[in-house]
């Protein structure tokens, strides 16, 4: 059955290079220029790309139904979408104008994968000592009530991704969630989606809190201290999904614990590593314009080299072997689940925390499916349809609607993607207009769990208890916010609207 398959694959996708190779070559394209991508948006090719993503997302949105994992109908997508474009391509003698295409958008994937990686891996570390495990039992300590539980990870998410990007909030605060609502998959639930509204919320107002508005500020649309005007549309658009998921949190309370509980040896110190790394991540990108990805890179070296720390220091007998002997975060991925290395971890005393097991068993499924979305839509803007459509919003349409259009597309399509196009543009609108752009393109993502890097950082930490279609199932009541954080900013920054 799998050869099976596996042959249909192949000759689906030969199939489709030799349709693409003979009959689309002779269509007549809009772009014939040297060096100009083709436009291809009113073509069969176009028409196909279209169809195989529309597909693709249908049967993403009915993983529960079918059963099927969303990377694989999404990852196929892509890679056929980039097949019919290269194949025109080369038969135009262009083909390195599609490779260069294709690494671009990589790229943007490698960048947001290893951004991923270097987070989890210490929000791992802090696991291990026992960190999160400390937070839940002083909160549960407080004998906080499942809601009061959910509004104070909320306005923490909130205010923490003012200044921490919103994915790296998420993971944080969905670690605690899940710790603190084990026993209760509604609370958790509906915990993640207030999480995800929140960090996307938090970040829309600072300048450095989400990549739209870091874009915004660097092209001089919105001098610094403005956006901060955003502050009271944030919160609403947090507050008011937030007030009506409240009360459907379980009213009981969490079971009390009254144990002390200590953080082992190194766990402050690597929570300070941590907020450094975030330090290095955003300095990287505003002083050296380097990716944020790269910075994370170079703190990671800050934990590897306090891992060896420990290792050196630590005593070899009793209490201590048993909780800080041994504890190789970064052992070679080939060792990660030898049996015999375990057992020999185990004799020894040590739990075998492994950063690596940890990161190998995240929801390798929603990391793929990401992939699979930033790839085809790059595809889909490489082909033409986003200049396309940026034109029409721009060109025919209010402002206003065009602005909170892009908004909702931000719910499908990466928002930096979109603040992109838009920037790129330069639309002739008004201040106050940039601003309502980047309001709508910061939070217009919190209606899809996939609309932003948070939703889909919490899926992967959260698997099969915070899902697409949990999520989804709040998407009306995520509106409303979206609805009334627009309206609160046309009520109180209309001075913008006249710059």
């Amino acid at each position: 059955m799998a050869f099976t398959s596996l042959t249909m694959l192949i000759n689906l996708v030969v199939l489709l290079f030799f349709i693409a190779s003979f009959v689309f070559p002779d269509l007549a394209f809009a772009s014939e220029n040297p060096g100009q991508p083709l436009n291809l948006t009113q073509h069969e090719v176009g028409f196909l790309a279209l169809g195989l993503f529309g597909v693709a997302y249908a049967l993403a949105m009915l993983e529960e139904v079918t059963e099927l994992r969303k990377s694989k109908p999404m990852v196929l997508a892509a890679s056929l979408i980039w097949i019919l474009i290269a194949a025109v391509y080369v038969q135009k003698d262009m083909g390195s104008q599609a490779q260069e295409a294709f690494r671009v958008g990589l790229g943007g994937y490698i960048e947001l994968f290893l951004f991923i990686m270097v987070s989890m891996t210490y929000l791992n570390a802090m696991e291990n000592r026992g960190v999160f495990a400390r937070l839940r039992v002083w909160l549960l300590s407080k004998n906080f009530s499942y809601r009061q539980l959910f509004w104070i990870t909320g306005i923490q998410s909130f205010f923490i991704s003012s200044f921490l990007n919103n994915l790296t909030t998420a993971l944080l605060m969905g670690s605690v969630v899940l710790a603190l609502g084990k026993n209760n998959r509604r609370f958790v639930t509906l915990s993640c989606i207030n999480i995800v509204v929140a960090s996307n919320a938090g970040g829309s107002f600072s300048p450095f809190g989400d990549i739209t508005t870091l874009l915004v500020w660097q092209k001089g649309m919105v001098p610094f201290f403005d956006f901060f005007a955003l502050l009271a549309p944030a919160i609403i658009n947090f507050a008011l999904p937030a007030a009506i998921m409240y009360f459907f949190i379980p009213k009981e309370k969490p079971e009390a614990v009254h144990e002390v509980f200590v953080i082992k040896r190194g766990g402050l110190v690597i929570i300070g590593l941590f907020v450094l790394t975030v330090i290095t991540a955003t300095c990287f990108e505003n002083f050296l314009e380097l990716p944020p990805a790269a910075g994370m890179m170079l703190g990671l070296t800050y934990l590897k080299f306090f891992s060896y720390y420990l290792q050196k220091t630590a005593t070899k007998t009793g209490k201590a072997a048993n909780s800080e002997l041994k504890i190789d975060y970064f052992a070679p991925m080939k060792y990660m689940n030898n049996p015999k290395v375990l057992a020999k971890k185990k004799a020894e005393g040590d739990p075998s925390f492994d950063v690596f097991n940890n990161v190998a068993n995240l929801e390798w499924d929603t990391l793929l499916f990401f992939y699979g979305v930033m790839i085809a839509v790059g595809g889909l803007s490489f082909i033409g349809y986003l200049e396309w459509v940026s034109h029409e919003l721009y060109g025919d349409l209010d402002p206003t609607i065009a602005n909170i259009l892009v908004g909702i597309a931000s719910a499908f399509v990466d928002n930096g993607t979109i603040m992109l196009a838009v920037l790129t543009m330069v639309p002739d609108i008004s201040q106050g207009q940039w601003l309502l752009v980047t309001l709508t393109a910061g939070v217009g993502g919190s209606m899809l769990a996939i609309g932003s890097a948070a939703g889909v950082g919490l899926m992967g930490q959260a698997k099969g208890i915070y899902t697409f279609a949990s999520h989804l199932r709040w998407t009306p009541v995520i509106a409303l916010g979206y609805a009334a954080s627009i309206a609160c900013h046309f009520l109180l920054n209309s001075r913008f609207f006249t710059q």
